[in-house]
Order: C-alpha cells, then structure tokens, then sequence
C-alpha cells in the first residue's frame, strides 16, 4: 500500500475496538487457548515491557519493521520481535518505555515517531512479562542502526504482504507447553513467527482489516 494512502487510514484507526483475545486465539498455540480465556494476570505479578508497531515509508510503499533477536541463553533466543523492552522506573509511561527501547534497539530516534494508540497487553507465561503494544508512524524514511548486543538482523515488511492470508501457515514447533506441536505461525520473509509476536500481529492484522474495509 502507498504510504499517502496509508496515512488517510491512520485516524480511523483510533476509534476501532480492540478485539484482543479474540484476535490473539487465532493465532496460539493450542495449549494457550484456555488460558487466555480465564486469565489472571494481576495473580502472576509480571514483569512489564513494551513494544512499537512501528510503521513508515520504504520506496513511498508502507512496511513495518520487525527484528530478529540475537541467540542467547534463554526463552525468546533468535526470535522474531517487535523492537521493545523492560520498563524502566525511570520511563514515565509505557509508551515511553517503547520509544526509548526502539531507538536503543534499531536507531529510531523517538521524536520521529507518532503514536497512533495502545493495543491489547500480552501475557507471556515462559518469561512472565505483561507486554504493552503500540501503533506508531514514522512519516520518513527510516536508516536502521541495530544495536549488534540484542538485534541479529532487520526485517522490512511490506504491509501489503503482511495483509496477504498467504502468509499465515502451521509449523510443527517445540513450545514451553510441549514438544513437536502444530502451531498457528505467520511465514514472514522465511522466518517461522509464532507466539506472542504473531498474536499480537493477529489483533494488528484484524484492527487495520477492519479499517480499511469500513473506509473504502
């Protein structure tokens, strides 16, 4: 989609309902479904992070950044991601906590990016993290700095690809729940992208369908 195009979409963005577990059951692993559905968060005392949907202008094409996570010793070890973090008590709000994470993360300075509005939290039980999702634009073009420490590389998304239900497969996957399952994953430049991420892509996918169908 053009990026002018794109940009006439953003405020209709705003008022769009939320369908949060709704969207997220699409998308998880089958051994998170009833969890989701009877959840208690405040009972788990989680760790809290947030993140950055961030869209922006490549070749005046929309895309939407992702990053893939340095291999390490723990549970999200070469992930696919969002750019974000741990909040900080320094952070006077979570979107604050994932501005500053993406410019520590990939170099995007946080006075380039407007944030369009909140998403639905997601609990992540192997790491017991609350994490916060925000839309945010970015109306230039962006140079990438990873930082080399967490970020193993970059990957653009176009959002017509990211639209496209061709993306969406089932990966057979070794999940904290258990080992060799089918999961829901999206197929995204060859990596498998599962978990949180692709359920928090899930209610992001669902929220600009429903804009662009109820203003075209």
């Amino acid at each position: 989609m053009d990026f002018q195009d794109f940009l006439q979409y953003v405020p209709n963005l705003i008022p769009v309902e939320l369908p949060a577990t709704f969207a997220h059951i699409k998308m998880a692993p089958k051994g998170r479904i009833e969890e989701l559905k009877s959840l208690d968060i405040t009972s788990k005392n989680p760790r809290i992070a947030a993140v950055m949907m961030l869209f922006y202008p490549k070749n005046e094409e929309t895309h939407l950044v992702l990053i893939v996570r340095n291999a390490y010793n723990g549970v999200h070890s070469s992930q696919i991601a969002f750019p974000g973090g741990k909040y900080e008590t320094t952070d006077v709000n979570f979107e604050a906590t994932a501005l500053r994470e993406t410019h520590e993360e990939v170099g995007v300075l946080p006075e380039k990016i407007e944030v369009i509005k909140e998403f639905s939290p997601m609990y992540i039980p192997p790491s017991n993290f609350l994490v916060h999702p925000f839309l945010g634009i970015a109306k230039e073009e962006l140079l990438f700095s990873p930082d080399v420490r967490e970020v193993a590389s970059i990957i653009e998304l176009p959002l017509s690809v990211f639209l496209d239900d061709e993306i969406i497969i089932e990966a057979t996957l070794s999940t904290s729940y258990a080992a060799n399952v089918l999961v829901p994953a999206f197929n995204i430049q060859n990596h498998v992208v599962w978990g949180a991420t692709a359920m928090i892509l899930s209610e992001l996918r669902d929220v600009l369908k429903t804009t662009f169908n109820e203003n075209l």
